[in-house]
């Protein structure tokens, strides 16, 4: 029952159509579809959280769910401290040292302890939430784009719990986890390089 959820939430993200947000209106829908796409817009974005979900998948047992609410809730944060005029330096950089730290974490297989991971993510997630926060379209509504990009982003984690739970039942699972972390780490350093 739950992997047929998590195959489901996986395939809603890859099968919805980007112009089934496309609303020209202001307020509630388009706040919210703006802030639902804008996580999807990046790859930055995407490797970062689909990367938090594998991890959490890595690490089992309460991080299943502990280590995406953590990135949630100060992804949050971060948005809130934007959208009340608050800066916050670096946050370029902090977003693809991100992608690196989670790609570098799942390729090392690391076994951090759950308080740990769940403050590397957190912190991370801060430079994430601010950069949705400072994209808001003005004649969006604040509620509503929260709201759109904090479900976007757990779309992604379950995707990436559903990725870790799919890569685990492959007979070489520790290469493909090495891999495909690997691969992330090195998006990471290209986008921190501007080349991606």
């Amino acid at each position: 029952m739950r992997s047929g959820l998590t195959r489901a939430l996986a395939a809603l993200i890859v099968f919805v159509p980007g112009t089934a947000f496309a609303h020209t209106g202001a307020g509630h829908m388009h706040g919210f579809a703006d802030g639902f796409t804008h996580p999807l817009g990046g790859l930055d974005h995407i490797l970062a959280m689909v990367t938090v979900g594998v991890l959490a998948w890595q690490l089992g047992g309460r991080a299943i769910w502990l280590l995406p609410a953590s990135f949630v809730a100060l992804m949050a944060i971060g948005g809130l401290l934007a959208l009340g005029g608050g800066s916050l330096p670096w946050v370029e950089v902090g977003i693809a040292a991100s992608v690196i730290v989670f790609g570098a974490m799942v390729t090392l297989g690391t076994k951090a302890p759950l308080a740990l991971a769940m403050g590397i993510v957190g912190a991370f997630a801060i430079f994430h939430g601010h950069a949705h926060g400072t994209e808001m379209p003005i004649a969006a509504s604040g509620a509503a784009y929260g709201l759109g990009f904090v479900l976007a982003t757990a779309l992604l984690h379950v995707a990436g719990i559903a990725l870790g739970f799919l890569i685990g039942r492959i007979s070489y699972a520790p290469l493909a986890y090495r891999l495909g972390g690997g691969s992330v780490a090195l998006a990471g350093v290209g986008i921190l390089a501007h080349i991606i």
